[in-house]
């Protein structure tokens, strides 16, 4: 009896060696999406379940506490729980950059109510007034210390949105999305294009920034854009509007499929909840 033992593990442990990568990648997709305005939570719950979302990034007033919103946050809270989908507290001020106190203010204030499973800074230093001048250094500088400041203040998980061009800007200590991902636990891929993959297209220009993550060991998300961002044909390029979301969905299965073997993949975050539920059904 011992030798048959021994003959099916052996039996089943070849087994396992020649699965091949994409089987095991079976896994559901994960899914995240912003959520910027305050619609009815039934019905958000709903669809975010529909849609396969186990993360909600859902901005948050500075006084949350006193909020007249807090009633909304707190049943928001109780009915993605039941359904297993995560809240993240969704920053977003530019100004946070000059002042790190406030940011800091925010983030107590919001995670001290308990309402939430983490903390997602779309601050985007980009849009800094000093960005184009001789002060941008002094920006990304007071930048990177901002993500430090408000991952070190606390035990949950900390995220922050990238534009996928972060490999190009230099800082002190090498690339600004090396530095990113330095002081992060994760990191969402402003990868807005409407191909999966391809020149051009999500999968492509997320690349350089899911390389990064690979070496830093953390996870990243790559993102969609849903929202009508105009006419001109380099801003169609990046949105899904004018789409249906069956259209979408099929491409987000396309990127599943691309980055299957991708060690830092963590799924696809739509921006944002209106956008993505306007998109036509048919």
């Amino acid at each position: 009896m011992r030798a048959l033992r021994i003959l099916v593990v052996a039996l089943v442990a070849a087994l396992a060696c020649t699965v091949s990568p994409g089987a095991r990648a079976a896994a559901p997709a994960q899914r995240a999406m912003w959520v910027w305005d305050r619609p009815q939570v039934k019905g958000l719950v709903a669809f975010a379940t529909r849609n396969g979302v186990q993360d909600l990034f859902v901005s948050v007033p500075t006084d949350l506490p006193t909020s007249g919103q807090l009633p909304w946050f707190r049943t928001l809270r109780t009915q993605a729980s039941a359904a297993g989908i995560r809240v993240h507290a969704l920053g977003s001020e530019t100004t946070w950059i000059d002042d790190h106190a406030a940011a800091l203010r925010w983030q107590a204030a919001a995670l001290g109510t308990g309402l939430f499973d983490g903390v997602h800074l779309d601050v985007e230093p980009w849009l800094h007034p000093d960005w184009d001048g001789p002060g941008r250094d002094a920006v990304l500088g007071r930048y990177l210390d901002l993500l430090a400041a408000s991952c070190g203040a606390t035990a949950l998980r900390c995220e922050a949105d990238v534009a996928f061009w972060l490999d190009t800007v230099a800082v002190p200590e090498g690339r600004l999305d090396d530095a990113v991902l330095t002081r992060v636990d994760a990191v969402t891929v402003m990868s807005y294009r409407n191909t999966a993959t391809g020149p051009d297209s999500i999968t492509a220009v997320g690349e350089a920034v899911l390389a990064a993550a690979a070496r830093a060991g953390k996870p990243a998300r790559l993102a969609v854009e849903t929202n009508d961002l105009g006419p001109d044909p380099v801003a169609r390029k990046q949105t899904f509007w004018g789409f249906t979301q069956a259209q979408l969905s099929t491409a987000l299965a396309a990127v599943d499929a691309a980055e299957a073997g991708a060690p830092a993949y963590a799924g696809v975050a739509v921006q944002d909840r209106a956008g993505w539920e306007a998109l036509r059904r048919t």
